[in-house]
């Protein structure tokens, strides 16, 4: 089954808009975990808006699943990341004052300078993804960069969805059959929600992993977090 990295941002968000330490990141993750949760995704960024750069290190002893970690690959991010050594590190092209990630690498453009992060990540043993919109030209250049995923954003195809255009999931079944030809792990996510995830799942072949953070948090206030990664997890499968 595909695996999911539930995304702990929003929880973050809601502890820092009070201060103090409620609801607490680290107990958040374990308890997510606890409830069948194959991995824990978090995105740092530079005003530490909601997951802290501390938080990151706090939670390296208690993921014991996979640990995902999002984010822009400037000095400080990729200092963060070598000395953490998460299972996974996910290039993402995001503006300092993006509000939310809004788009995927040129892989083309910036080819270069993503295959010398992508060669220092995998010396030190971190497997690595690049976020990418669904474009072949992108696919095919992301596979020059030795990466060893791609995550497709998927932003458009949920809002398509949600109009009724089924046919918005055509573009990413032709880059995922193209990216496992390629040799190219695929994952994906940005505004998966128990709404599409199961049509996004039957149509993807070889889709390894979705990150979810957002919509499965939003879920949760009305059905509980327990019961919304149960449901999550049987539409995966």
């Amino acid at each position: 089954m595909t695996k999911l990295s539930v995304n702990i941002n929003k929880i973050a968000t809601l502890r820092n808009a009070r201060g103090g330490n409620m609801p607490n990141v680290v107990q958040a993750a374990k308890d997510i975990q606890k409830f069948g949760a194959q991995g824990i995704t978090i995105h740092p960024r530079p005003d530490e808006r909601h997951i802290k750069y501390q938080d990151a290190y706090d939670l390296k002893s208690v993921v014991t699943t996979e640990y995902n970690i999002e984010g822009n690959p400037m000095d400080a991010f990729l200092d963060m990341v070598f000395k953490i050594k998460p299972t996974q590190v996910t290039l993402v092209p995001d503006a300092v004052d993006a509000i939310t990630s809004n788009a995927g690498w040129d892989t083309i453009k910036h080819g270069g300078y993503l295959k010398e992060i992508i060669a220092g990540c995998k010396k030190q043993g971190i497997r690595t993804s690049i976020f990418v919109d669904p474009n072949m030209e992108m696919i095919e250049g992301a596979a020059n960069t030795g990466t060893d995923r791609i995550e497709l954003y998927t932003e458009a195809f949920a809002h398509q969805y949600s109009l009724g255009n089924k046919k918005a999931i055509e573009p990413y079944t032709q880059c995922a059959i193209r990216a496992h030809e390629l040799g190219l792990g695929i994952n994906a996510g940005h505004d998966l929600s128990l709404d599409n995830i199961q049509f996004f799942k039957e149509n993807i072949p070889n889709l390894l992993e979705v990150s979810i953070g957002h919509a499965l948090i939003c879920e949760a206030l009305y059905m509980g977090l327990e019961n919304v990664i149960k449901q999550y997890l049987q539409k995966l499968q």
